[in-house]
């Protein structure tokens, strides 16, 4: 009989990937196994490979980015909300999200010029705070939306 025996360091299985979750308030937008993620973070940019440690951040509007295990890169443009590495799973919960060649560029920008103009409009009683999320929404959308 054999006697059981601790697997070598080599032996051992690593994980070499990272379970990519967008969740919207709607659905799931995207559930896809990658290598690497870089998305934006309040502390700015954060980049996530496998074994990441465990961390909460709040998200920023901007460009996500991950490489799949195929060697291909995803994009989704991500508003504000949360992201939770735990293990070797990354969920991004997202008030909305967006591939950015489903941008409607006329819309954003039509978005960010309302924003300004509330911003710029001293007497009104304007929620600043909600004038100038808007407005960072418009322009990363703006930014990084493309023509189909």
């Amino acid at each position: 009989m054999k006697r059981w025996r601790r697997p070598r360091r080599s032996e051992r299985l690593v994980s070499r990937t990272i379970q990519l979750r967008i969740v919207s308030p709607e659905r799931v937008l995207l559930e896809v196994e990658v290598v690497s993620v870089r998305f934006p973070g309040a502390d700015g940019a954060f980049g996530v490979l496998p074994r990441h440690a465990a961390m909460v951040s709040l998200t920023e509007p901007g460009l996500l980015r991950a490489r799949t295990v195929a060697g291909e890169e995803v994009e989704f443009l991500v508003h504000d909300g949360f992201a939770e590495v735990r293990g070797d799973r990354l969920t991004v919960l997202t008030r909305s999200a967006e591939r950015p060649e489903e941008v409607d560029l006329e819309r954003a920008r039509r978005a960010a010029e309302r924003a300004r103009a509330r911003l710029r409009n001293d007497r009104a009683r304007v929620d600043l705070a909600r004038a100038s999320a808007a407005l960072r929404r418009a322009l990363v959308r703006e930014k990084y939306g493309r023509r189909s």
